[in-house]
């Protein structure tokens, strides 16, 4: 069994570090005002190795696993989980991206390391969320190219990125038995701040997970050539699928750095607040909130550490990393509503990060699956699944 190794440590503290010293600050001045996450953090990240950390050393990565990744992750999103979240831009999409031939890795990977060359990920559309297999987009191949029509949904980084991986449908032919068959993906680069040619788009207003834009796209003859196809045409829903049980730890792991934030922010707030002569962290019921807030985040962090070991094991953790999005995603919410409560009235203002954990917070049940997504796998893996 993997420890939390002194290796591991320092790359925990060294993640600690940077959050406290530049993301927590640039988070509470930014994200009361919905201001974007600087260029120049990013490129600091990147410095750090951030963008590679699931990367191969060959390919100028760090080569390490899910559970460096996730330690990583989780100090950031102590911070601010948009830039928790920004990291998988890089080591995020290595699973849809096994696809691409060697010559291609060979050309792309260094970039994604150095932070050059980020990604966003358009597979959600307005009929197609948990139900992937609904895609509709489709994609026509015309000569040397292919040309991408149709609308999608929940394009985080749309415009700041380099590249976005879109999964269309290339087959007309729609097998009811078997909807996940005939999709593909796209690799559709583009300039920095810009959408792509044949694409137009609107900002989704989100109540929180600011620093960074969310976007509907409408895809109108957009352009690929067909080199820019990842993986085997018609079975991009495996490339889909790839990473989940690494994504759904890092969900777990931003999970638990908001609330890792928001226990610290309200012990601190606790000594701070006096009422009735005392400070109110004398206070029995605020004590107990406290204690309870903290045992619920070490239980989460305890079975994170024990997922993202299955998977750098190679095992199969498809069950196990549902276990931990739920859990570590239902506590964050609970523990995040306790700290702003601790914090009173101050804590429904934005003078206090407390909100903000709160608000954040309550994304962790949704996205990577929802809590009720997941709980249907879990009871899938005990029961079996109800026929259709």
């Amino acid at each position: 069994m993997q420890k939390l190794t002194e290796e591991r440590r320092m790359i925990q503290e060294a993640a600690r570090q940077f959050t406290m010293e530049r993301v927590l600050p640039i988070a509470n001045k930014l994200d009361p005002e919905k201001g974007q996450i600087p260029r120049e953090l990013i490129d600091e990240m990147a410095e750090l190795g951030y963008f590679g950390i699931l990367i191969p050393e060959e390919y100028g990565g760090l080569g390490l696993g899910a559970y460096e990744y996730c330690l990583v992750a989780e100090q950031l999103s102590r911070g601010w989980m948009s830039v928790g979240s920004l990291i998988a831009r890089g080591n995020g999409l290595i699973g849809a991206l096994k696809g691409l031939s060697p010559e291609k890795k060979a050309e792309y990977l260094p970039r994604m390391a150095r932070g050059e060359f980020l990604g966003a990920f358009s597979l959600s559309e307005p009929n197609a969320g948990s139900d992937v297999a609904n895609i509709s987009c489709r994609a026509v191949r015309d000569g040397d190219d292919w040309v991408i029509t149709g609308s999608k949904y929940w394009c985080t980084f749309a415009d700041e990125a380099d590249f976005i991986l879109v999964i269309c449908r290339t087959d007309p032919e729609v097998d009811p038995k078997a909807r996940h068959k005939g999709l593909s993906a796209f690799m559709v680069e583009k300039p920095r701040g810009e959408l792509p040619e044949g694409v137009k788009g609107s900002i989704i207003p989100k109540i929180g997970y600011h620093g960074w834009t969310t976007w509907e796209l409408a895809f109108d003859g957009c352009r690929v050539p067909h080199s820019k196809m990842v993986g085997e045409e018609g079975k991009a829903f495996y490339l889909a699928t790839a990473g989940l049980e690494t994504a759904r730890a890092h969900t777990a792991a931003r999970s638990i750095g908001l609330a890792q934030g928001s226990l610290e922010d309200s012990i601190q707030y606790a000594k701070d607040r006096a009422q009735f002569g005392s400070p109110i962290g004398n206070f029995q019921a605020i004590r107990f909130k406290l204690a309870d807030m903290a045992t619920q985040i070490e239980a989460s962090r305890a079975l994170l550490y024990a997922v993202c070991e299955k998977i750098d094991e190679g095992m199969r953790a498809d069950t196990e990393a549902s276990m931990v999005k739920l859990f570590a995603s239902e506590m964050c919410e609970r523990v995040t509503s306790e700290g702003l409560q601790i914090h009173g009235g101050a804590g429904y203002t934005t003078h206090f990060a407390a909100e903000r954990y709160w608000r954040d917070a309550r994304l962790t049940k949704i996205f990577e699956g929802t809590s009720e997504i997941q709980m249907r796998i879990i009871s899938d893996a005990m029961l079996g699944k109800v026929a259709a």
